[in-house]
């Protein structure tokens, strides 16, 4: 399929400007967006090295705690002579002298200037019960179970290890309901290894509330802390179940009822607990959504830029095209002083001026060549006028002699005024007329032909309403009918019909043809005889002057008629 430059240019505009711009609008939001998200990872994998350091050094101060027993020889001394059978062999001056030692030194030795930490617990082996509190007056709980506590039970399975005591109450005190979380451990004596005692250091949530609070985070991003058991420790806005269990999972993203979270996580090494810092996902869509609107504010304005361009590169160069198309236009029907408007001195111009000097070249030699043509083809169009009156007159001038013998004067008027307007038909000036005048002028030969044969011939004409406009050369089918009556109606022994149909048909690739079939029942011929007559042979050339692609194809059996089909493309056809 050909394309006009026009469709070029609009191919080459989409292609290299409209495609690419695109294509990076609805890339640049992707990239842009990667590299925020990178960008979050970044900080928010940077705060949580922030936050989860200042967390282990914390927690390294409530370790140390609990190894100041170690630290202090009275205090170990005690605590063995408090978990052996050897208390019994103490005076209770020596008793006495331990119990100080456990209930006033060993308080000394854990004061920690840290408001949070809010004290520590000794439990030795005997089952007594040493509290170190900044409140002078805490005491245990009596007969508190501490053996069938979680936290105590971690302890013992620790062996010595330090044990991270999740969030917990402080239900083991007098008067204290606060919320902690702890750190205890296992004293064990150095030299055999039985245990001593327990001692747990609890801390206030505060504590961990304040190094959150430290951390800059970004908009709506959420800090938690989960312990190894996927117990929530702490979490800088609430989160819902369903949050807190996704955490557990530790997935990359979660899912709260309205809103998307991507989750950074880093674990704490002593506790085995985990650090979140969960950024909604929103925060970013609306970063991408000014992206967006940017980028689609940056195309709408490269396209306009563009299509203006487009526009007016498109028209400077087509155009002068189009002119030149019109001028040929003109001159390809007739008017040779067409000429086109040339400006400037750029190469349409020269080619502008080529055509102009084509134009005046053409027209000289149509005036030496084309014009003999158009003067031979007149000639051999009279001459073949010539041709056919004769036959014509001399067939229905016979005719008249037998009506007029045969004395029916009324049938003889009639067919003297069909003849007249017949001759006046063939004499007119004109060389091209509509298909309906032709069929009329077909049906006033048929009538003086029946007028010789009476009841012998028979003819039906029939043709398509839509067709009758179509201009065709004058006498294009009066030779085919002549030559139907005469060698196919006139030597038949039976009565025979003479049938003309005009119509118009598509053929399988949509072209459109208009169909004059004419067909006689008469005796008919063979092909291969090569019997066509003179009237045929003019009307197959005339055919072909008149229409380039035009056909004519006759069809003929001794006994069986003869068929001849005239096939004319409409769109080289002209209509009134």
């Amino acid at each position: 399929m050909r394309q006009s430059i026009r469709v070029r240019l609009t191919l080459l505009f989409l292609l290299t400007i409209v495609f690419p711009i695109v294509i990076i609008v609805a890339e640049l939001p992707t990239y842009y967006l990667k590299l925020i998200k990178e960008q979050q990872s970044s900080l928010m994998a940077g705060t949580l090295a922030a936050i989860t350091s200042n967390i282990e050094t914390y927690l390294d101060d409530l370790d140390r705690m609990t190894i100041t027993p170690y630290l202090n020889d009275d205090v170990m001394r005690a605590l063995k002579s408090k978990s052996t059978y050897g208390w019994q062999l103490l005076t209770p001056f020596e008793q006495y002298e331990a119990g100080q030692t456990l209930s006033t030194t060993l308080p000394k030795a854990l004061k920690n200037t840290r408001k949070e930490i809010l004290g520590t617990i000794l439990l030795p082996m005997d089952g007594s019960v040493y509290v170190t509190s900044q409140s002078a007056s805490t005491d245990a709980v009596k007969h508190y179970s501490f053996a069938t506590q979680d936290w105590y039970i971690q302890a013992l399975k620790a062996d010595g290890r330090v044990a991270f005591i999740s969030i917990h109450d402080q239900d083991y005190l007098d008067g204290a309901r606060a919320q902690v979380f702890s750190v205890a451990r296992l004293i064990k004596d150095p030299d055999s290894q039985r245990p001593l005692g327990v001692i747990m250091a609890d801390a206030d949530t505060v504590a961990i509330d304040q190094i959150m609070k430290s951390i800059r985070l970004s908009k709506g991003a959420v800090a938690a802390i989960l312990d190894d058991n996927g117990k929530l420790i702490y979490s800088s806005s609430p989160l819902v179940s369903s949050v807190k269990s996704q955490l557990a999972q530790n997935l990359l993203t979660v899912q709260s009822v309205d809103e998307r979270y991507s989750v950074v996580s880093q674990t704490i090494i002593q506790s085995n607990w985990r650090i979140f810092v969960l950024f909604p996902e929103s925060v970013v869509k609306a970063q991408l959504d000014r992206i967006y609107m940017v980028a689609i504010w940056l195309a709408v304005g490269g396209i306009v830029v563009a299509i203006i361009l487009y526009t007016t590169v498109s028209h400077w160069m087509v155009t002068p095209f189009k002119r030149m198309v019109q001028t040929m236009r003109r001159v390809q029907r007739g008017d040779l002083h067409a000429s086109y408007p040339v400006k400037g001195s750029d190469e349409i111009a020269q080619l502008g001026s080529h055509l102009n000097t084509m134009i005046a070249t053409l027209g000289e030699l149509i005036d030496r060549e084309f014009r003999a043509v158009l003067g031979q083809r007149n000639a051999e169009y009279r001459a073949l006028q010539s041709q056919i009156q004769p036959h014509f007159l001399y067939n229905t001038l016979n005719g008249f002699i037998g009506l007029n013998r045969s004395g029916q004067s009324t049938l003889l008027e009639h067919s003297i005024l069909s003849l007249s307007g017949l001759l006046r038909y063939t004499l007119e000036k004109n060389d091209r007329v509509q298909l309906g005048e032709e069929l009329d002028f077909i049906k006033k030969y048929c009538e003086l032909q029946q007028m010789r044969f009476t009841d012998k011939m028979e003819v039906d004409i029939g043709s398509q309403p839509e067709v009758l406009n179509i201009v065709i050369p004058k006498l294009l089918l009066q030779p085919i009918v002549e030559n139907a009556v005469i060698h196919g109606i006139e030597p038949s022994g039976e009565r025979c019909r003479l049938s003309i149909k005009v119509y118009q048909t598509q053929d399988e690739g949509a072209k459109e043809f208009l169909i004059i079939q004419i067909s006689d029942d008469g005796v008919g011929f063979e092909l291969e005889s090569g019997r066509s007559g003179v009237g045929m042979s003019n009307v197959r050339e005339r055919l072909q002057l008149a229409y380039e692609n035009a056909a004519l194809k006759l069809d003929a059996a001794p006994g069986m008629g003869t068929r001849v089909t005239i096939q004319i493309p409409l769109k080289d056809v002209e209509r009134a």
